[in-house]
């Protein structure tokens, strides 16, 4: 009991259900590991009475939580209404802006209020509590002292309601960008590619979004992991997505033969993968801009230019230091910083400090890379707005990063070391999944304020329309694997999901940004409706929408929740063509990763698709009959819009009939992972400019927007407008 209890107060769970009627115990010694990652020691039945203890005694003698979250407009939380009366209490800004430190004071038991400050301007919320005055939205320090008790302090989190939301009704793309090439790209898509897709998209098809995979900053190093979902930092971009002659320095190089030569290498890579069955080369294409980009970094910026760079510094301050810093040290000494030599192990030691001044050539480097990409990031972003787009681009957040990168480095405080994120054993996968990725610690993230989440979504959030989170259950809890132990013998360590939405409303709010949560698989009760009521929207997939509690059978289309991005498939999962056809499962087949004879697996398939078709078909979506693959994609579309989704997403490939999987989970080298490009029904490699005149495709966004008139008179020079 010692052990269960410990393991309580600090978040980590003993059992898990992994489903209604099944209770399975976690191992004493993953609890044990876990609650040492955490910097508790429980190793022997003394040290769990002493850590019991501890815990137990600093529990009833705080005053306050660490973290408080005052939602605005709504009731005051209980740790504040149940304070003794006369608590003193102090409220400081931790953020720079205009809100002076206030002063408040409980009722005493007089029921008479007392109010001893406020903050000028601020508009109080709802709540009927007449000491309290609203600080500002934001993150604040809470000092509280109580009659002849000491003073404690806590984090104050003041955040709107709910994040904003989408139109009503609105569709857009779903794209892995490195997989669309133009005729300009370098080897893989790239971010002139994404403004393109958005600017054409947005004006000419009606759409009101497109959104990509993660664009973090990659681990350095050859051959780098081409999955986007395991990154060196999730806070800053990825240079390798730069559009190389859209920087202005560009035009000012005098080396123009070795760009040239570049240029003539760079269209080989993209000829390679357009017209010769080439994989993209990430690591490839990287060499080339990063050669190209060095020649640019020797053009002395304008003065204009100048300032602008430092601006970006002073915004970003310390954190792009360390991140710049890291890829200089990795240059030198290699991706993974715990083979470093020791002294460089610490981004605070004297070693450190001595490699950043020598570095300061390449921290600089790096440091511009990063400004240059979050300005094309911007501009991507820009554009889709200029062209109509009610959302804009939609960023990706990674569940985590990759162990040796730049933000474990950076922040090793604030990660569980020795732990790795998963996900545990279910229905379709019985040995449970490790992902590599270390978590943060909830503990550490109190402790700074949030700091390093408030960061990360601040840095992403500022050149989105809207975020969609991977895995968003795990604002809640994640699942935790202890080094050298199977995903079966981990077990979920919980979050302070209050405080975790908190920001993230907050951050939403200030940009003005939409957020999506991808809640697919297994979700905790009560998660989707607390993500729900803060106004995040859920991911609904076509395939998986039945009546699981009761029929089994195709949800009809009004029983779709309304807060949701409606797609028919993910990164993760056939295309809908593949889908349609039966592709899918003789490609794992081909490979191997059938858990059940082929007949059986086709049969069931097949019985699955055609209960679909049957109710398409019922609802007069398919009014061209059975048998058509391209009529039946455009049917399953038909059917996401007679949904009350709120944005409906269509998956790029999907538009052409491309039937390959961007990302096949379960294999490494079977199967190429995140190196496709986008291609037709026959596996040809298709560019964004032949994209944009398919007839294929204008075909099914005929059927999202029937009456859609092109915008471009919105662009056109004032004397060529109408009158």
């Amino acid at each position: 009991m010692g052990l269960s209890r410990l393991a309580a107060l600090h978040g980590v769970a003993t059992s898990y259900s992994p489903s209604t009627d099944v209770t399975v115990p976690v191992p004493d010694g993953t609890v044990v590991a876990v609650l040492a990652a955490l910097g508790v020691d429980a190793a022997t039945p003394e040290a769990v009475r002493k850590a019991l203890a501890a815990a137990e005694s600093a529990a009833r003698s705080r005053l306050l939580p660490p973290t408080l979250v005052v939602w605005s407009g709504e009731p005051l939380p209980p740790a504040l209404t149940a304070l003794p009366p006369g608590t003193e209490l102090a409220v400081r800004p931790e953020e720079p802006g205009p809100a002076r430190p206030a002063r408040m004071r409980t009722p005493s038991k007089d029921p008479a209020p007392v109010v001893s400050g406020q903050v000028p301007g601020v508009v109080s919320g709802a709540p009927a509590t007449g000491w309290w005055t609203e600080p500002p939205l934001g993150v604040h320090r809470l000092t509280a002292r109580a009659p002849e008790q000491r003073a404690e302090s806590c984090t104050l989190i003041v955040a709107p309601a709910r994040v904003p939301q989408p139109p009503p009704r609105s569709h857009g793309f779903l794209v892995q960008l490195y997989s669309l090439l133009s005729a300009r790209s370098w080897g893989m898509g790239d971010l002139g590619d994404l403004a393109d897709l958005a600017s054409w998209s947005g004006r000419c098809l009606g759409a009101s979004f497109v959104q990509v995979n993660p664009l973090h900053a990659a681990v350095l190093g050859s051959p780098t992991d081409p999955s986007p979902y395991r990154p060196s930092s999730r806070r800053f971009p990825d240079p390798v997505h730069l559009r190389v002659e859209s920087v202005p320095e560009y035009g000012h190089a005098s080396d123009r033969a070795a760009l040239d030569d570049l240029r003539r290498r760079a269209a080989e890579l993209s000829d390679g993968v357009l017209n010769k069955g080439a994989l993209i080369d990430r690591d490839a294409v990287w060499e080339l801009k990063r050669q190209a980009l060095a020649i640019l970094a020797g053009v002395p910026l304008t003065p204009g230019r100048r300032a602008e760079y430092c601006d970006f510094l002073a915004r970003q301050g310390p954190a792009l230091e360390d991140h710049a810093l890291w890829c200089a040290l990795a240059e030198a000494h290699g991706s993974d910083w715990h083979s470093w030599p020791a002294g460089l192990r610490d981004p605070r030691s004297r070693e450190t400090a001595r490699a950043r001044g020598e570095l300061r050539d390449r921290v600089d480097f790096h440091c511009r890379l990063a400004w240059l990409t979050d300005t094309q990031l911007a501009d991507a972003q820009r554009a889709a707005r200029d062209a109509g787009m009610a959302v804009g681009i939609v960023h990706d957040l990674a569940v985590g990063v990759h162990p040796g990168g730049a933000d474990t480095w950076a922040q090793q405080d604030a990660f569980a070391h020795g732990m790795s994120v998963g996900a545990p054993p279910d229905a379709f996968n019985a040995r449970g999944q490790d992902w590599g990725l270390p978590p943060w610690r909830p503990d550490a993230l109190a402790a700074s304020g949030y700091a390093p989440f408030r960061g990360l979504l601040r840095g992403i959030l500022g050149r989105a329309g809207a975020l969609r989170i991977d895995h968003v259950m795990g604002l809640f809890r994640l699942w935790w694997v202890p080094e050298g132990r199977p995903p079966t013998e981990g077990t979920y360590v919980s979050q302070d999901a209050e405080a975790m939405l908190a920001v993230l409303v907050l951050e939403a709010h200030r940009a003005g940004a939409v957020v999506v949560g991808e809640d697919l698989g297994t979700v905790e009760p009560g998660v989707r409706e607390a993500l729900a009521r803060r106004g995040v929207l859920g991911t609904s997939v076509l395939w998986f929408e039945r009546d699981w509690a009761g029929t089994g059978r195709p949800l009809a289309p009004e029983e779709w929740r309304e807060d949701c991005l409606a797609t028919a498939t993910t990164h993760d999962l056939p295309s809908t063509a593949a889908r349609l056809t039966g592709d899918h499962v003789t490609l794992r087949h081909r490979l191997g990763l059938l858990t059940r004879p082929l007949d059986q697996e086709r049969t069931a398939d097949g019985a699955d698709t055609a209960e679909w078709l049957g109710l398409l078909s019922r609802l007069g979506l398919l009014p061209e009959g059975g048998g058509d693959e391209e009529a039946a994609v455009r049917a399953v579309h038909r059917f996401l819009l007679r949904t009350p989704a709120r944005m409906a997403g269509i998956w790029l490939p999907d538009t052409i009939g491309d039937r390959r999987p961007q990302n096949l989970p379960g294999t490494w080298d079977e199967y190429p992972n995140w190196r496709l490009p986008v291609a037709d029904g026959e596996g040809r490699p298709v560019t964004l400019e032949e994209l944009a005149a398919s007839p294929r495709l204008h075909r099914l966004m005929e059927v999202l927007n029937p009456h859609q008139e092109p915008r471009r008179t919105r662009t056109a020079p004032p004397g060529a407008r109408p009158s």
